[in-house]
Parts: C-alpha cells; sequence; structure tokens
C-alpha cells in the first residue's frame, strides 16, 4: 500500500514543503529511505521502529521503501519522523484517519516521545504562507507556534497522542493564540547609572543607538568599554512584534531559542576574537546556518579589541554593514540571511594600550603602533560612523557614592528621537538607513555647514562615503535637539566622531 504525509523541510529561513511517501510490498523485510537524507534523516529508522514498537503499534516486515520528495532537495535533521511513522502507520491500514492538509514536524524518541525540534517556528510560518492550517507539533514546540495567528497547532507529548488525536479517541486541543507584549520583560544587567565619568563616550554612545549607527571605542584598557558596550540593548527601543518574530526564527534555527518561546530583548553577541569567518557568517557542511553576523539581527554586534580578530572576519563585516543582509554560499546552495545589526567594537591605542595616557608611558614604537592599526582596514572604518575615546577615570569618580544617569532616562530621549525618524521616513528606518536620494531630501546643508564639512573632508582626508555618514551623524543629532534643519553644530560635533579615519 501507498500513502502520503507532508511535512516540511529548512532551507535558509524559509520552509519547503516534503512530501513522505510510504510504499510497503511483499518481499524481504528491508528499509529503504531515498530523497537526499543526511545521517540524521537516514538514521530515522531505528528511531521510527521502537518508537512504533513501544507505543503499542507494529513496524511491518516488509519491503518498505520511504521516499522524501522532491528528491532534488537534501532533507536535514531529524523533524521528518512524526511524518515518517505516521506514513508508515497509513501504509500498513493500523491508521484510518485522513491526513490530508496536516503538516507533521517533529523528533521521535525510542519511547514514542516527541522531541522538539529547531526551526519550528520558520517552518510555521512558510507552511501558513503556502495555505497549510493545521499542524501537529511536539508539545516542546508550543511556545513557539502560539505567537503564530491563523493556524491550528496541536503540540503533543507522544506518539500514541497523535494517532488518539487522528482516530479522534482525544482530539487535543490546538495551542491557544499569545499576544505579544511589547516591552522588555525583567531588567537589563548592565546599566548606564553604574558607569562612572565618560561624559564623552556616553554622549556618543546615545547618538549612535538613537540613529542605528555604528561605533568604536578607542582607549587604554580597563576604561569601561566593554561595560559601556553592555549598557547598549538597555538603552535601545524594545522590539515590535515584527522585529521579535525576525529574531525568533533566526534563533530558533540555530537552535538557542529559550523556553519563552519568542526573543523579546534585543540581541547582544559577543564572539570571541578566535571566532572564524564561517561561524561569524554562518555556513556548514551541507546546510547553511545563520552565523554571529545573523544572530545580532534587530541588536548588537560586539567585537571586543577589533584588531585581535583575523582579517578575512572582519573584512566579512563590510556588506552587511552596508546592505543589512549576509548572503552566504556553500556547495548545498545560497541562502540570504538578515543581519541589520548596530556593530559595537572596541580597541586599545596601540599594543601596549597607553598611547596617548596622561598616567602611563607607552612602550610601543611607531612602526608597532601603525602596525597594530593597520588590521582595521579603511574600508572598514569608513562604515563605522562613529569613532570615539574612552578616556581614563579618575579615581575621585570611581569611589564617588553617586550614580549617573540610568539607562531608562537615556532610553527615552533615544525613542524621542527614533519616532521623529519614524515620521520621516514613514516606517522603522534609521538615520543611518539613508541613501543618497534620502540625504538629498532630509539633509539640506547651509553654507556655513558646506564649509565646515568641505573643510573637514579636505584635513581628515575623507572618503565620500565617510563625508554622507557625518551628515547622517548630524541629522541624528539635530533629531535629538529637536531641530528641523541641521546646524553647524551638530555637523562639528558629527565631525569629531571621525577622527580615526587614518589611523593606519
Amino acid at each position: 500500500m501507498l500513502s502520503k504525509v507532508t511535512s516540511f523541510a529548512l532551507v535558509g529561513l524559509d520552509g519547503v514543503p516534503v512530501t513522505a511517501e510510504t510504499d510497503i510490498n511483499n518481499g524481504i523485510p528491508a528499509y529503504e529511505l531515498v530523497g537526499l537524507p543526511d545521517a540524521a534523516v537516514k538514521e530515522s529508522r531505528e528511531r521510527v521502529r521502537s518508537a512504533l514498537k513501544n507505543s503499542g503499534r507494529k513496524f511491518p516486515l516488509q519491503k518498505i521503501t520511504v521516499n522524501l520528495a522532491p528528491a532534488d532537495i537534501k532533507k536535514e535533521g531529524s523533524a521528518f519522523d512524526l511524518a515518517i511513522a505516521v506514513g508508515i502507520l497509513k501504509a500498513t491500514g493500523q491508521l484510518k484517519a485522513d491526513c490530508e492538509g496536516i503538516v507533521f514536524l517533529g523528533e521521535l524518541a525510542l519511547d514514542g516521545a516527541l522531541r522538539p525540534a529547531t526551526g519550528i517556528l520558520p517552518l510555521l510560518i512558510s507552511a501558513k504562507a503556502a495555505g497549510y492550517k493545521t499542524f501537529i507539533i511536539p508539545a516542546g514546540n508550543a511556545a513557539e507556534a502560539a505567537y503564530i495567528e491563523g493556524i491550528e497547532a496541536i503540540a503533543a507529548e507522544n506518539l500514541s497522542a497523535v494517532m488518539d488525536h487522528l482516530s479522534g479517541l482525544k482530539p487535543l486541543s490546538p495551542v491557544p493564540v499569545r499576544a505579544y507584549e511589547r516591552g522588555v520583560k525583567g531588567e537589563y544587567k548592565f546599566d548606564m547609572a553604574y558607569v562612572k565619568g565618560q561624559a564623552t563616550a556616553k554622549r556618543a554612545l546615545e547618538v549612535a543607538v538613537a540613529g542605528g549607527h555604528n561605533i568604536l571605542l578607542i582607549g587604554p584598557p580597563g576604561t569601561g568599554k566593554t561595560m559601556l558596550a553592555r549598557c547598549i540593548p538597555g538603552i535601545m527601543p524594545d522590539m515590535t512584534f515584527e522585529e521579535a518574530l525576525e529574531v525568533t526564527k533566526i534563533h530558533s534555527v540555530a537552535g538557542i531559542l529559550g523556553a519563552g518561546g519568542i526573543v523579546d530583548i534585543r540581541p547582544f553577541r559577543s564572539p570571541h576574537h578566535t571566532a572564524t569567518t564561517v561561524s561569524m557568517c554562518g555556513g556548514g557542511t551541507r546546510t547553511v546556518k545563520p552565523g554571529e553576523i545573523s544572530l545580532a539581527h534587530h541588536g548588537v554586534l560586539f567585537l571586543d579589541e577589533m584588531p585581535e580578530y583575523h582579517r578575512s572576519t572582519l573584512e566579512a563585516l563590510r556588506q552587511p554593514l552596508e546592505d543589512g543582509v549576509i548572503t552566504v554560499t556553500r556547495s548545498g546552495g545560497a541562502v540570504t540571511f538578515p543581519a541589520n545589526f548596530m556593530l559595537c567594537a572596541s580597541m586599545n591605542p596601540c599594543p601596549c594600550g597607553n598611547y596617548g595616557s596622561a598616567d602611563r608611558v607607552c612602550t610601543c614604537t611607531p612602526a608597532a603602533i601603525r602596525k597594530y592599526r593597520a588590521r582595521v582596514s579603511g574600508p572598514l572604518l569608513d562604515r563605522i560612523d562613529i569613532q570615539v575615546e574612552v578616556d581614563t577615570v579618575k579615581y575621585e569618580d570611581l569611589a564617588g557614592a553617586a550614580l549617573e544617569e540610568n539607562s531608562a532616562a537615556v532610553k527615552k530621549r533615544v525613542e524621542r528621537a527614533r519616532e521623529v525618524q519614524r515620521a520621516r521616513f514613514s516606517g522603522p528606518l534609521t538615520n543611518s538607513d539613508m541613501g543618497e536620494r534620502e540625504l538629498k531630501k532630509f539633509c539640506l546643508l547651509s553654507r556655513e555647514c558646506e564649509e565646515i564639512l568641505r573643510m573637514s573632508f579636505e584635513s581628515l582626508k575623507l572618503s565620500a562615503r565617510a563625508r554622507s555618514r557625518i551628515i547622517k551623524v548630524a541629522r541624528t543629532i539635530a533629531d535629538m535637539a529637536e531641530s528641523e534643519r541641521i546646524c553647524p553644530e551638530h555637523i562639528l560635533e558629527a565631525v569629531s566622531y571621525r577622527k580615526y579615519d587614518n589611523m593606519s
């Protein structure tokens, strides 16, 4: 007998329908699985065999052929187990229910329990877009499915519960839809109130977040660069449901989604400087998985001691910083992942870290300093809108009991500036997303501003890209000052954030 059961395969962040065709005939007992399965899919034979036996069903001692169609798409992961098991039960007549239009997803344990599968959220979203409305998934994935409206997701604990539901013996209730509550649940660990001194760096950080600009913190060791960076998520606006859904899809595919079912706080990714280009960009031997760049989508990618990263790893940032997406090409195909993140990087001014310090002596030679700074290429620096010095903190500032302005107060100013930008662009864009057309429309400069910009362009030997980014930062500063026009003081402050363009 022949049966057909629907499942879905994951390609990047999109789901592709897969039909598990099961054919059972008399002959020498055998089990053949075709359709470009990987090792995890091939091993489903033993999982399905034991799950059926331990759930009170029979595994047929006949010739079994399972085809995962279409055969030209590689099938990976263990989420096809449930569909294969249901297909065998239908083909042997142990299940009489009509499974037309139902999508089966989930990994089977040997005792018949359904284990959570990775990537369920993007699979459900893609299946819904393809017209499917009914899904049977593991109970462990119910939290993800709860945020998708317009579908009927049945969360089951084991294979027996699935059979009883399909047969009508013990129908299961669909997962209730859960409304997304905008706002952070709980408090961030790091708060600007505990960062002593550093008024200039704090101001630069606020400007960077308000306009979605990338920022580089330069200063000696122990001045608070890392702590400042970790405060960034706490002053960023709360994620909208659309943003949270995009981030959750990426984390679900990567298999790092928490029990809450949705990511409701801005991601903060801080990969070690030994991270490879593949781990940063994404990839894999067969399937293409998201890397750190995509996992930081709608959040912060923090590179501590940026010159210590491998040159090729840093250069891989150039496309996503410019386009907001990253295209990863492997032998298995090309996948485009979203990568609209805020880059925050830190570095020392020299190898020993004391160059320019007022109270410490630098032991580096000029050649060593040039070599160290040259590790960060000019084209990459060009894409970092704000470069600011983080000075050594005085003991009196550290010993003072008074707290600084907290993150909540800074966040309110950031949100006001973002509201101005939303009204300007009629959408969720920020000033950093502006192209040349938007610059000419929303960033008109007076003659005095143009003269300041011209002198800075010539004296600092800036590029055309750097000029555009100065104007974008000045537009953000003007928005924070609630000014419709960009004034000379806004241009001057924006220019002051570009003095490290020619570090090498």
